[in-house]
């Protein structure tokens, strides 16, 4: 079954039936689906953390936006961070992967302090991951928990967080006002 499903890179988008409060109306990039498990971040839960506040607590001096806060990724190790953020030169190596045309993740210290110190215009660093067991995203998917769909960079960065659930519906042909809390999707 996991060959027939192409979620990375992508978006799984809750359905109203999908009860965990972690995900309720949450958006989450895919970045990794094997058979062992599935790891994501969900892109639409800004948190009030100043990031200027969460890297000085680290000793990292943070020279971008002073309201450019964190984001909550998910509710598995809330204690480590990922940042998301448009091609920067010089950035690669180990621990800076692309995600996709326009789209980087990074977790090493070492990209964490050029990120800090030039920040790019489209960036986000994000606390936390969603993670799934084997097996255990292809049996939520088959509950209807989630849908699916493709992503671009333009989405993640310019669409206001508060919007990002709908849109994302929008983009399968999906309106939020047919969606019933129940098994499948009305």
């Amino acid at each position: 079954m996991l060959g027939e499903i192409r979620i990375v890179p992508g978006l799984l988008i809750a359905m109203p039936q999908l009860r965990d409060p972690n995900f309720h109306r949450s958006v989450v990039l895919m970045v990794e689906h094997q058979e062992q498990g599935a790891f994501g971040l969900v892109i639409n839960k800004p948190t009030r953390v100043p990031v200027s506040e969460l890297l000085s607590a680290i000793d990292v001096d943070w020279r971008g936006s002073s309201t450019e806060v964190a984001w909550a990724g998910g509710p598995v190790q809330p204690e480590t961070g990922w940042i998301l953020h448009e091609p920067v030169e010089g950035l690669s190596g180990e621990g800076t992967h692309e995600i996709m045309p326009g789209l980087f993740m990074s977790s090493a210290p070492d990209a964490l302090r050029v990120l800090a110190a030039g920040p790019p215009k489209r960036v986000r660093f994000v606390l936390g991951y969603s993670g799934w067991g084997p097996s255990q995203l292809e049996r939520e998917l088959t509950e209807t928990a989630w849908v699916n769909s493709d992503l671009n960079a333009d989405f993640l960065f310019d669409t206001p967080p508060e919007e990002m659930w709908e849109a994302a519906l929008a983009r399968i042909g999906v309106s939020p006002t047919t969606l019933a809390p129940a098994p499948g999707i009305h």
